[in-house]
């Protein structure tokens, strides 16, 4: 059929019926051709590190925070893990959400996916989880998730992190709540203005935490998922440990911290690990 032929051959079309990339019938619209795109493209950044997690561990485990629908997790387990091995987990805090994901994965017979209600910070705890990880990916996790994750990849030896952050709000506030006491500094006129507030806390947000990776010694690329006619939380964070620390980063990071008078947010980009 015309409308299948961007599909990959090892495809699931079940799958893609249930996550509403396909219609019931099997055929593509407008909409879901550009999804299968994005995601498709996510799939080609992330299967290096599928490759080479593989080549290191048979068994390799990777830990999707803040899962949803388990969109992501099923289209990796489809494509790649189905066939060449691997567990996966995904945990995701709405446990309605891994109720249904956890019925389609039954359907499937996506034995190797395992499914968890809990919020980041918890899932450190959680005795049946792992203790050390290959990979772990956190796409959209609004605000403080993403960081949750990145500790959560440090603690558990994570090799491999992919993160595309989402309405990063924590920076920006401390900026505006602490703006009357900085606005001498010639450096504030980054962060005057409301909308630059917002912008600057988002993008510096994301600068800090990539340095805090590459200071615990990670190899960080930076780039954007899809045009931005598609969405503006575009931002994807690649990183694979390299053991190769940079206590640069890490001074450079504090240094950041205290320029722009955020040291109260030091907990935060700078845990103890």
């Amino acid at each position: 059929m015309e409308d299948l032929k961007d599909i990959k051959p090892q495809q699931s079309i079940e799958l893609l019926k249930a996550l509403h990339i396909l219609t019931r019938d099997g055929r593509m619209n407008q909409d879901s051709r550009r999804k299968l795109k994005q995601v498709y493209h996510l799939y080609q950044l992330i299967e290096p590190y599928l490759e080479k997690a593989l080549a290191m561990n048979p068994h390799f485990t990777l830990v999707d925070h803040g899962a949803g629908k388990s969109y992501l997790g099923f289209i990796l387990y489809d494509l790649f893990l189905k066939e060449k091995g691997g567990e996966l987990y995904a945990i995701e805090h709405r446990s309605e959400l891994i109720e249904k994901a956890l019925a389609l994965a039954k359907t499937l017979k996506f034995d190797r996916m395992h499914f968890f209600a809990s919020d980041i910070k918890n899932s450190l705890e959680d005795s049946s989880l792992p203790n050390k990880v290959d990979i772990v990916t956190a796409l959209h996790a609004c605000d403080t998730a993403t960081d949750d994750a990145i500790y959560f990849g440090l603690k558990k030896e994570a090799q491999y992190m992919v993160l595309i952050p989402c309405c990063q709000a924590e920076v920006s506030k401390t900026l505006r709540s602490e703006k009357s006491d900085q606005l001498k500094y010639t450096l504030s006129e980054l962060w005057r203005h409301p909308i630059h507030t917002r912008e600057f806390g988002s993008h510096l947000t994301n600068v800090l935490r990539c340095l805090l990776l590459e200071g615990m010694g990670y190899k960080v690329t930076v780039t954007e998922l899809v045009g931005w006619e598609h969405s503006m939380k575009n931002e994807l964070i690649l990183a694979e440990n390299i053991h190769q620390p940079k206590k640069i980063a890490l001074d450079r990071l504090e240094e950041i911290l205290a320029t722009c008078h955020l040291e109260s947010l030091k907990s935060r980009f700078l845990p103890i690990i």
